[in-house]
């Protein structure tokens, strides 16, 4: 499963983070990638235990907490801070897949990747190039969203970065631990969800509300890891 999040940050907000990123200590990105990893990424990543860093991660999941869209579709259990990349100068990252076990720097902690997180920091208009290509069992998609936009999709996934060929694109991405290992299992739920809340909105006082939320209760008790 696939899916756009919209307004995950307000304007104020991503401007506040480019405005902190344009002063940031950039470092090659491929410090943090695998061996394979390393020899298709060219990019620029702010090292994840950096102040900066930190503080804009804080803002980001602050944000998450309380966003409706993104709860009910990773069903959260652990998050990896979010990090920090910038592609410029046909800066690219060529096919790969994530990492399964990600550590949070500067702990012993280790987060399952179910999910990864892209979120959009620039406007669209500002650079060429730049998509996040996602190949994976609903085809493949190209993804370019407005600044303050997230994209979630399997941690399973073959992605990549398209080459930057004007202005720049920065962004902010982590990974997400589910409860719900599965992403079959939570595209079920996700989509379960969205049809109780629409008819919550449409037919509010309609019996079989209680009884769809009582299954889609029933199903997360049943599949949940936490």
């Amino acid at each position: 499963m696939l899916v756009q999040i919209p307004q995950v940050l307000p304007a104020a907000a991503v401007a506040e983070c480019r405005a902190a990123l344009m002063h940031a200590d950039w470092t090659d990105g491929r410090m943090t990638a695998g061996y394979l990893s390393s020899r298709v990424k060219n990019n620029q990543q702010l090292p994840e235990t950096h102040p900066t860093a930190r503080a804009l991660g804080s803002k980001i999941l602050d944000a998450l907490d309380v966003h409706q869209t993104f709860i009910s579709a990773a069903l959260p259990l652990k998050i990896v801070p979010p990090l920090f990349n910038r592609y410029r100068d046909s800066q690219t990252y060529g096919n790969h897949i994530d990492g399964g076990i990600r550590p949070v720097a500067g702990t012993h902690f280790r987060v399952r990747t179910d999910l990864s997180a892209t979120l959009f920091l620039t406007p669209p208009e500002d650079y060429d190039g730049g998509e996040l290509v996602v190949e994976d069992s609903f085809g493949t998609q190209s993804v370019k969203l407005a600044a303050g936009d997230m994209v979630l999709y399997p941690g399973t996934s073959v992605h990549r970065i398209e080459p930057v060929t004007k202005g720049e694109r920065l962004a902010a991405f982590f990974w997400i631990q589910s409860m719900i290992r599965d992403d079959t299992q939570r595209t079920l739920l996700f989509e379960l969800d969205n049809s109780i809340q629409a008819l919550g909105r449409d037919v509010p006082d309609h019996p079989s509300i209680v009884r769809l939320a009582g299954t889609y209760h029933n199903l997360l008790r049943q599949w949940a890891d936490t």
